[in-house]
């Protein structure tokens, strides 16, 4: 959520870095907020003005009662005062939602290290691997999952829609082997601490990461009971510590959740629809951490190199994008993108966005630290990476790994985890 105060003492510094984002709306929007906050602080003067004065007519119509002195005229000002208070403190109620709600619409700016301009201007600053080449036409993962008898798509479509996948067999092994090899990564050798949170939530928890009131079309909602199917997992763990105080000492905190996710992407209707690439139901490892503001830039270098970790595992090439401001998500400061390659499907696909969100999200939820013993609490800085997704890494593994008997080669440190190296044809 916007800082007011900030917003008020650098007006034209907030909205140039606002300006970066390439929404030109956003202009319009400040300024509706900026007079909305002017006239919300002068009605709150006039009414604090309002009381001062009943307070003294009270005070002075108590004397003449004791003095025997007629207080009519008095009584009757505080008679018309009061209900200009009740007026008042009627639309100062109205201003003051009307604030809020325009305040929510408000997105993180971006921070001064994402490069300028939209999609186009993303920068890779790393890279990691060797693209895979092949003596022979790779296939795409929706083919060799039919193939090994892993992945059924058709069913899927049956049984709910459209991106809804099945995994049969060993490929429901897999996805269960991703789950425990990753957790075991993160909580062992990363200091995750694992958390199982719910998959519904409350319009609290997803106002407090920023996905209400903006993104609510993307959610699968239960109107009944007014809970939503999560879309990640950042969710849940970030409100963990909603309206809470932490003690500084134990900055940072790390928290690593394994749920499915559901997302609608009602903006993404028949883009990139074929197999796993884009699917509204998936299982997902993400990372969640709550830091000090000054630590914050390492801590996204910390927690992005947390998600490489488990490509280079894998043994997947991969790259790490900067993304341009005019690309970042509405809660985001700075997103970092890495995009795993895909041999089958010839391309690069996302397969994590490690993001910092500066204290965006902690203003929303009130998740706020004491420095020290006795100090003014502070609000955290959060951030978040998938650590990782599993349909594209899964797409990934499968694409790179194949073998021109039809066979899939298994990495070394997922092998353990599948009980076999190799996932052949079916006979």
């Amino acid at each position: 959520m916007i800082d007011l105060r900030q917003l008020r003492q650098d007006p034209d510094g907030v909205r140039s870095r606002l300006a970066r984002r390439l929404d030109p709306s956003l202009d319009d929007l400040l300024e509706d907020i900026l007079a909305l906050d002017v006239r919300r602080r002068a009605m709150l003067s006039r009414a604090e003005a309002l009381k001062a004065e009943r307070n003294k007519a009270t005070e002075e119509v108590a004397r003449r009662k004791r003095a025997k002195e007629p207080a009519e005229d008095l009584m009757a000002d505080l008679r018309a005062s009061g209900e200009e208070v009740r007026v008042l403190d009627t639309e100062l109620r109205e201003v003051e939602a009307a604030l809020e709600a325009r305040a929510l619409e408000v997105p993180n700016p971006p921070s001064a290290e994402c490069p300028d301009g939209d999609a186009s201007a993303n920068a890779v600053i790393r890279s990691w691997g060797t693209v895979p080449q092949f003596a022979f036409e790779p296939r795409p993962h929706w083919e060799l999952g039919e193939r090994l008898g892993i992945l059924d798509l058709p069913r899927g479509a049956k049984l709910t829609g459209s991106g809804f996948p099945v995994f049969v067999g060993l490929g429901a092994r897999l996805v269960r082997a991703l789950e425990n090899f990753m957790l075991d990564l993160h909580t062992r050798e990363h200091g995750y601490v694992e958390v199982t949170p719910p998959l519904l939530l409350n319009r609290a928890s997803l106002f407090g990461t920023g996905q209400l009131p903006k993104f609510e079309e993307d959610l699968y909602s239960i109107e009944r009971d007014a809970l939503y199917l999560l879309p990640t997992a950042e969710v849940p763990v970030t409100n963990l510590h909603r309206d809470e105080i932490l003690d500084g000492a134990s900055l940072p905190l790390g928290y690593v959740a394994s749920t499915p996710c559901f997302r609608r992407e009602a903006g993404a209707h028949g883009k990139d629809t074929r197999g796993l690439i884009r699917v509204h139901q998936f299982d997902k490892v993400e990372l969640v951490r709550f830091v000090r503001p000054e630590d914050g830039p390492a801590e996204h270098e910390r927690i992005t190199a947390h998600a490489e970790a488990v490509l280079q595992r894998l043994g997947l090439p991969y790259r790490v994008l900067s993304l341009a401001a005019g690309d970042i998500g509405f809660a985001s400061a700075r997103t970092l993108d890495l995009e795993v390659w895909a041999a089958g499907v010839n391309g690069w696909l996302e397969v994590s966005s490690a993001s910092t969100f500066t204290d965006f999200q902690a203003r929303r939820a009130n998740i706020r630290f004491r420095p020290e013993a006795g100090a003014k609490p502070e609000f955290v800085y959060t951030l978040n990476a998938s650590g990782l997704a599993f349909p594209r890494t899964i797409i990934a593994l499968l694409e790179n790994g194949q073998q021109a008997d039809g066979s899939v080669q298994i990495p070394e440190a997922l092998a353990p985890y599948l009980g076999t190296d190799r996932l052949v044809p079916r006979a």
